[in-house]
């Protein structure tokens, strides 16, 4: 039978029991909502523990297609196809494909555990990571006492999940699990992500005792001050003492300084206020190691009146054309200038893979330089590092559909012949070139940098 006509009629059942659940008689109704969500609850870990499965048979039909190259390329790109066919971002499919490979392989009580439908793929996850530094027959062990009996962890909580699971293989392997405590230890960061309302989400990976010991401090220093009267929330205090304390400047008024390169991309009317509906729509505003944020038009403009008035920050306005496109730029040279870079991540904003948000780490030839292709923003695209490394394995292809800068666009082909295409977001809309004053019609205005 074909798999897509049973996918698609199985969909319909479900779809068809969720509208009879839907128009039941109230009396009936709750019991059967609670059964049904519960049902299809165990339907996600299934079609989770099947996806398992078919991640691993794509890898495995790939590396034997290469078993003529070099090992360390046989297995690249196949985690991008995995994302792409899940609709996710490729760091996440390279997470899915890993944890395909081990519990298909190596934990097959949990692989049973998830088929049956009652272990999920987080805690397939957990498993992995927290036995990752055992031998094999410790791994299984694990996954033995944990997973060969639903009863064993019925009603955790994943905490307690979690927690299980690093006692037991500090058990088993006490030398093992010290190992990969002091590789944790090196591989401590801190990132920066964009978050709604014009916010930043700040974070921090760090050893158990100094990540306790700021978030102590932190707390101390709300106490004191809710405690001496201060208005603020306690949240509020926590996250203010900690922009002071790692800041080593701050104005007359209390407010940090922060040197920083910032990006905008506004039409004309935005930061000129011109009359009219289109001068108060938003504008975005990219940070290093942030990537594009939205801001309201009043916003935009008191970034810039700042960023002049204070001298703390350099600032890039980018233009849009009437067509409400950026100027289209190219180069000679082998790798994109820094103009022609910048261009880049102001038009597509974040990696150019279909369900990636990740930051544009690598500005990537859609055709490759090599074969002939272009250094301009035709031929340009923003990826995150990942993608651009599996874009490079020699079964994928990529050609731009469509040229223009406000609707860019390219087709990528995987390996298994799968296309995909994505699409540069929109930029903010221009205003009408007749409410333009007539100084500001020149090319040379479109792209300003001060």
């Amino acid at each position: 039978m074909d798999p897509a006509t049973t996918l698609s009629d199985l969909q319909q059942q479900v779809l068809a029991r969720a509208v009879a659940v839907e128009q039941a008689a109230p009396d009936g109704r709750d019991a059967a909502a609670v059964e049904l969500i519960d049902e299809l609850e165990s339907l996600k870990n299934t079609v989770a523990a099947a996806q398992a499965r078919l991640a691993v048979a794509l890898k495995g039909t790939r590396v034997e297609e290469r078993a003529h190259l070099p090992a360390p390329l046989r297995e690249r790109g196949i985690g991008a196809e995995v994302a792409l066919a899940r609709r996710e971002s490729p760091h996440r499919g390279g997470i899915h494909l890993g944890l395909a490979v081990v519990v298909c392989r190596e934990l097959p009580r949990t692989l049973a555990a998830m088929q049956a439908g009652w272990c999920s793929e987080w805690r397939a996850l957990q498993i992995a990571q927290g036995t990752a530094c055992l031998s094999l027959a410790d791994r299984r062990a694990i996954d033995a006492a944990l997973m060969a009996d639903r009863s064993t962890t019925e009603g955790w909580g994943e905490r307690r999940f979690r927690a299980e699971v690093d006692r037991r293989a500090y058990a088993a392997d006490p030398a093992a699990a010290v190992a990969r405590h002091r590789k944790a230890v090196g591989e401590r960061h801190t990132s920066l992500r964009p978050a709604a309302d014009g916010m930043v989400r700040l974070s921090a990976l760090l050893p158990l005792s100094e990540g306790v010991s700021v978030h102590a401090t932190l707390s101390r220093a709300a106490d004191s001050a809710r405690a001496a009267g201060d208005e603020r929330t306690r949240v509020q205090v926590m996250a203010d003492t900690l922009v002071a304390r790692a800041l080593s400047e701050i104005t007359a008024d209390g407010t940090p300084v922060v040197p920083v390169a910032v990006q905008v991309t506004v039409s004309d009317g935005v930061l000129l206020n011109l009359p009219g509906e289109q001068g108060d729509r938003a504008g975005w505003v990219g940070a290093p190691g942030v990537g594009p944020v939205p801001l309201c038009a009043d916003d935009v403009r008191d970034l810039v009146a700042r960023a002049h008035a204070e001298g703390l920050a350099s600032l890039r306005r980018l233009y849009v054309d009437p067509a409400g496109q950026l100027v289209a730029m190219d180069s000679q040279a082998r790798t994109f200038p820094a103009g022609l870079a910048a261009f880049l991540e102001a038009r597509d904003r974040t990696c150019r893979t279909p369900w990636c948000d990740a930051p544009v780490r690598h500005r990537d030839h859609v055709v490759p330089h090599a074969d002939g292709g272009a250094t301009s923003a035709v031929n340009g695209q923003g990826l995150c590092e990942g993608r651009n490394h599996a874009k490079e394995s020699a079964a994928w292809s990529a050609i731009v559909t469509a040229a223009l800068a406000r609707q860019h666009e390219v087709e990528t082909t995987t390996a298994s012949g799968r296309r995909y295409r994505s699409r540069a977001p929109g930029l903010p809309p221009p205003t009408s070139p007749a409410t333009w004053p007539v100084h500001r019609m020149r090319w040379s205005d479109f792209v300003l940098a001060t």
